[in-house]
C-alpha cells in the first residue's frame, strides 16, 4: 500500500516534484497559493501546481493565510508532507502532523542561500556550483536537517531560467531516489552548520539596477542572475532599459557607466575594469530585441560617450 502524502507548492518549479509524488505515492491533497490576477486584463489564474492537481482529480486547498487557516489540512492525516516553493511559512501544527515528517525541496546547497531567491543569488554571486537540498522542515526558514543533496555545475551560459529548469528536474529525481529510504526510516539526517549559512533574500526593485562602478564580472553575473525575471536595468537618456544578455570584452580605463564602443550588434559600456557589451535588451514599453535591432536608425555618435545610470 502506498503512503498518503500532501504536497504544498505553487510555481512551475514545483510541478515535477508533484509529478514524482503522483507516480510514487497516494497524493490526498495539494495545498497551493490562491489564484492570482494575471496580465493587463487581470484574468484570475490558477497556479501551475493547482492546474496539475485538478488534472489528476486531486483535492486542492488554497488558503490566503495558512498560519491560521490550516484546519482543513489536519483532516487528511497524511504519512508525509512534501513542500517545494509553496510561498508561505508552514505553521507548527502542520509540521507535526505526518508520522514521516515534513520535507522540503530547496534550490541551493544548504546552509548556503536559505530564503526565497537562491537561484538568483547563486548566479549573481558567481557561484561555480549549486544544487538541490532535500531537508526536514522545522519552525525556522530552511534550517532543518539535511536528508540528501544533488549538485550541478553552473555554466557561464546559465541564466535564472536555465538553472531553474535544470534544478527542478534534479529535485524531482532526487526526491524519487530518496523516497524509499524516507518511507522505511533508513535515510541519513545531518544537521546544518549555521555558521556557514547565507541568506538569499527576495529580489527587490532596487536590486534590479546595474551598477557599473563594479568589476565587469559582477555586471555580467547580475544580468544573467536576473534573466529571465525580473531583469536587470539601466537608465539611458532618461529611459529605463532592461538588459537580458551580454558579454565581457577588453579592459578599459574609461569612466564607469560610459558607452565607449558601438558595434553592429552590441553596445559597450565601461565598468570598473572591462567593457560590458550588451547584446539583448528591452526598451521601456517595447518587446525584447537584439542590440542590433535597437541600434537600427540610431547614430553611433548620439550614443558614444553618453553615461548610463
Amino acid at each position: 500500500m502506498r503512503i498518503k502524502t500532501i504536497f504544498m507548492g505553487t510555481p512551475d518549479f514545483a510541478v515535477p516534484i508533484l509529478e514524482t509524488l503522483l507516480k510514487n505515492t497516494d497524493v490526498v491533497l495539494v495545498v497551493t497559493q490562491p489564484d492570482k490576477e494575471v496580465g493587463r486584463k487581470k484574468i484570475l489564474t490558477a497556479s501551475p501546481v493547482k492546474k496539475l492537481a485538478l488534472a489528476h482529480n486531486i483535492p486542492v486547498y488554497a488558503p490566503a493565510k495558512i498560519r491560521t487557516d490550516y484546519a482543513e489540512i489536519l483532516k487528511y492525516q497524511p504519512d508525509l508532507i512534501v513542500t517545494c516553493a509553496y510561498g508561505q511559512i508552514i505553521p507548527t501544527p502542520i509540521l507535526n502532523l505526518p508520522r514521516l515528517g515534513c520535507i522540503n525541496i530547496h534550490a541551493s546547497l544548504l546552509p548556503k542561500y536559505r530564503g526565497g531567491a537562491p537561484i538568483h543569488h547563486a548566479l549573481i554571486n558567481g557561484e561555480e556550483e549549486t544544487g538541490i537540498t532535500l531537508m526536514y522542515m522545522d519552525e525556522k526558514m530552511d534550517t532543518g536537517d539535511i536528508i540528501a543533496v544533488s549538485k550541478t555545475r553552473i555554466k557561464d551560459t546559465d541564466t535564472v531560467a536555465t538553472l531553474h529548469d535544470r534544478l527542478s528536474k534534479i529535485g524531482s529525481k532526487l526526491l524519487e531516489k530518496t523516497l524509499p529510504v524516507i518511507i522505511n526510516g533508513t535515510n541519513s539526517r545531518q544537521k546544518q552548520n549555521d555558521e556557514q549559512a547565507t541568506y538569499a533574500k527576495i529580489i527587490t526593485r532596487e536590486d534590479e539596477h546595474l551598477d557599473f562602478n563594479t568589476p565587469g564580472l559582477q555586471v555580467f553575473n547580475k544580468v544573467r542572475g536576473l534573466n529571465s525575471w525580473p531583469l536587470a536595468n539601466l537608465i539611458l537618456n532618461g529611459e529605463e532599459i532592461k538588459i537580458l544578455a551580454g558579454y565581457l570584452g577588453e579592459k578599459t580605463s574609461a569612466k564607469p557607466g560610459t558607452i565607449v564602443k558601438i558595434t553592429k550588434d552590441a553596445i559597450g559600456i565601461s565598468t570598473l575594469d572591462r567593457i560590458y557589451y550588451i547584446t539583448e535588451l528591452k526598451p521601456f514599453g517595447r518587446k525584447v530585441m537584439s542590440a542590433k535591432d535597437y541600434l537600427n536608425g540610431k547614430k553611433s555618435a548620439d550614443l558614444l560617450n553618453v553615461t548610463v545610470s
